[in-house]
């Protein structure tokens, strides 16, 4: 079989395998309307795992089907290019093209195991980001605002049709609806004239809420506009409105699970979605509608753009104090940070590499509510040694050294954890505004409730291991001790029977492997007094078994329960 038959036959593969992939992505997320309407809690968990693992299927089954179609040709460079050039023919004009290149790029990787980018055999965007297409009305629908609100807002959600929002309590929430629009459109209506609101076409689903997703456009001035609904045991109903970019940012945050939304054109949603949050990275909004696997590609081109050129920049040690299983390194320019597996653990760390690989995977297939930083996984990565101070790369190859080479004038990192940067919260008390510090206090033990409920327990609850976003929200990102909170055992610590058992410095107690002592968090913690005594005021209750076991217990029954992904001053 001739090289020019080869290749197609490798392109028409790959290609299959993609439309198989986008068709059974599709059908998961199609279920989502049904599974809201129904009020089906753990089917939608269910359907976000099975989602979530879909594309690691797909691609490995795909590898297999390619050995076995190339045999000994399999790592014939030249049969890929040509196989790379028939694939780019047999993509022109998808309205999913970009998706369509990170697939085969997949498939290339799994096979080849690149170190670094082979632009012979791979779709490479390095050199600059391809500009997202303007949104189309096959995205989004438009609402000319020519008189008064009210109107145009119940058409908009009598579009929205199928989700039968009861009517009693969209009475209730009306006036207070149109009292927000209009105060919102006040600050644009006197400057620039028609105006007018384009709603995508499509609910975003995620948990048990849905959001109707849009914004306010006048000239180029653009507001978002979110409606967020609740269905409850009495019906339908809109529970929050959001008029802000700073809160829609929020809500598809790098910390939550992806949205379930059905899209004919994803570049072009992409695109609506980031004229409404200029700030949030393209990356982290193409994860956010599911694809967070062409999310991480739009990442790493980024970063590849980013150390294209050396600088007087380049990477150091990431500020905070150091962690016994990780290496955390960045740029100062740079949002990202690179995370590495050490090779030896401190005392009294018992876990092995294998075991914290395993503890951020299930943080990738667990609901995230919020407070888990998405971690993407890179295998091969290669930067130019310039990023590089002596230093740093003596403490990397000391620290790290089964992970970290030095290949010529390249950097080769094995196995790295991008995350995006956050302010470790131990840093934050100690350098921002009292006004601040306080809220974050107090938001600190809120994550630790919401993951509670989300049956994660953290393991540390040191302030190290916690870390505040640009818009104050605490989160969590140490990750090798995480553990579902069912598979705890909290306890009250016994009382001493003498006084040499108190005064002892080994407990007078027999503590099992899953045992946790809430009692002890306190002293854990590292709070000040000022700080400390704000925490119990409002979360006193962390510190007594009865609170973990009443959570546990709620999630044994099989009851999900709802975190909202905005602050309650939206709500209706």
């Amino acid at each position: 079989m001739t090289i020019e038959t080869l290749a197609q036959n490798c392109s028409s593969c790959i290609h299959e395998r993609f439309w198989d992939y986008e068709d059974r992505f599709r059908r998961i997320t199609l279920r989502a309307p049904g599974r809201f309407m129904n009020r089906q809690w753990e089917r939608v968990q269910a359907d976000t795992t099975e989602r979530l693992n879909l594309y690691a299927t797909v691609v490995d089954q795909t590898a297999i089907d390619i050995r076995s179609l190339l045999e000994d040709r399999i790592a014939d460079e030249a049969l890929w290019s040509a196989a790379k050039a028939d694939y780019a023919v047999r993509i022109t004009g998808m309205d999913d093209r970009e998706l369509a290149e990170t697939f085969f790029n997949s498939v290339t990787r799994r096979i080849f195991g690149t170190v670094g980018v082979n632009r012979q055999i791979e779709f490479v965007h390095d050199d600059r980001q391809p500009a997202l297409p303007c949104p189309t009305d096959s995205v989004f629908m438009t609402y000319p605002l020519a008189g008064t609100i009210e109107p145009v807002v119940r058409q908009i959600l009598s579009d929205y049709s199928d989700l039968k929002i009861d009517r009693a309590s969209l009475e209730r929430s009306m006036p207070r609806i149109v009292e927000r629009v209009e105060k919102s459109l006040n600050q644009i209506k006197s400057r620039v004239q028609p105006v007018r609101i384009e709603m995508i076409r499509h609910v975003f689903y995620r948990g048990q809420g849905a959001y109707l997703i849009g914004r306010v456009v006048a000239g180029k001035q653009m507001i978002p506009l979110a409606l967020a609904l609740l269905h409850s045991s009495e019906g339908v109903e809109v529970d929050a409105l959001l008029l802000d970019t700073d809160g829609l940012s929020i809500v598809f945050s790098y910390t939550r699970s992806a949205f379930h939304v059905s899209m004919d054109h994803p570049c072009e949603l992409v695109g609506f979605l980031k004229s409404i949050m200029p700030a949030k990275p393209e990356a982290e909004i193409y994860s956010a509608i599911g694809y967070f696997k062409h999310g991480k590609t739009v990442l790493y081109q980024d970063v590849c753009r980013h150390t294209a050129v050396c600088t007087d920049g380049g990477f150091r040690l990431s500020p905070g104090k150091r962690g016994m299983v990780m290496v955390v390194f960045d740029m100062a320019d740079h949002e990202m940070v690179v995370k590495l597996i050490r090779d030896r653990f401190d005392t009294p760390k018992k876990t092995t590499r294998n075991k914290v690989i395993e503890q951020y995977d299930f943080v990738f297939n667990h609901y995230r509510v919020g407070r888990l930083i998405e971690a993407h996984t890179f295998e091969h990565l290669s930067f130019d040694r310039c990023w590089f101070s002596d230093d740093l790369i003596d403490h990397l190859t000391a620290e790290a050294g089964q992970t970290v080479h030095l290949v010529g004038d390249r950097v080769i990192i094995d196995h790295a954890y991008l995350e995006r940067r956050v302010t470790p919260l131990d840093i934050y008390l100690k350098e921002q505004t009292r006004i601040k510090t306080e809220a974050a206090v107090v938001d600190f033990g809120n994550a630790i409730k919401d993951l509670a409920f989300a049956n994660i327990f953290p393991g540390d609850l040191l302030l190290k291991n916690f870390g505040v976003t640009r818009h104050g929200r605490v989160v969590f990102y140490d990750y090798d001790e995480i553990v579902p909170l069912t598979a705890c055992r909290f306890r009250k610590i016994p009382q001493a029977r003498t006084y040499m058992e108190e005064m002892a410095d080994e407990p007078w107690y027999a503590v099992g492997e899953d045992d946790v002592f809430p009692e002890e968090f306190a002293r854990f913690l590292g709070l000040s007094p000022g700080h400390r005594d704000l925490f119990l005021s409002q979360h006193a209750d962390l510190l007594a078994p009865d609170f973990w076991i009443k959570a546990q217990d709620e999630i044994r029954s099989g009851h999900i329960r709802h975190i909202r992904p905005y602050q309650p001053r939206y709500r209706l």
